[in-house]
């Protein structure tokens, strides 16, 4: 098995640890790229030993951090308090129980002008990370991959009409899985992908009658 030097070292950041502080600040990072930038007050529901053990790990900060869009390794995720005020956004912390979730993770609420966004993830080691949960829609990914979600109503032929596309457009599908809560109903399907996608694609996906929903997450931003 390949071993990364990422494996081996471990994420460059800034602050004790990999999970409460390089972990939180991706986790932040991904629910402004989830969500968008258009905010102006986030929440953070801390489960497990990021609620217990997080303030002195710098947790709080590197979340924050990371829905500013610092990255782990930038130095002002120490000072994100301050910045979020200077840019006018307002931020709270509450301790929750999340139920079966791994213990360091959190729910993030983004709130804009005209909608609300949430996320659920978890700081899983090693500054990796794990998105569990979108708007209250289950789904399972690592964010290493540019990612499409989908919401769509769960019909035969859909998962094959969507590939289909993807073929065209030459791009391969690392990782496909599908979720649902029951047959016949509303679905999700997360694609992880090697090669990044195109607009054009994701207006055609986004116009078959099935889909609901597009969510791109792009790794070059």
């Amino acid at each position: 098995m390949a071993v990364s030097l990422f494996d081996v070292i471990g994420p460059i950041m800034i602050g004790p640890s990999s999970s409460h502080t390089a972990g939180a600040a991706r986790l932040g990072n991904m629910a402004r790229r989830i969500c968008g930038k258009d905010f102006q007050r986030v929440e953070f529901f801390l489960h497990g030993s990021f609620a217990h053990t997080g303030k002195g790990h710098g947790t709080e900060k590197a979340l924050l951090g990371g829905v500013l869009g610092l990255k782990a390794s930038d130095e002002r995720i120490k000072d994100s308090f301050a910045l979020a005020k200077q840019m006018g956004i307002a931020f709270s912390f509450a301790k929750t129980d999340l139920g079966d979730y791994h213990p360091n993770s959190v729910k993030i609420v983004l709130y804009g002008s005209k909608s609300t966004c949430s996320i659920i993830g978890s700081s899983i080691g090693g500054g990796k990370i794990l998105i569990s949960e979108i708007d209250g829609m289950a789904i399972e990914f690592s964010g290493e991959y540019p990612t499409i979600i989908t919401r769509h109503h769960d019909e035969p032929g859909v998962v094959a009409r969507v590939s289909a596309i993807l073929s065209q457009y030459g791009i391969n599908i690392a990782f496909l899985k599908v979720f649902r809560q029951y047959r016949s109903g509303e679905a999700s399907m997360v694609i992880e992908t090697d090669q990044q996608v195109e607009q054009e694609m994701l207006a055609r996906l986004k116009a078959l009658e099935e889909i609901t929903r597009i969510i791109f997450v792009d790794m070059d931003e």
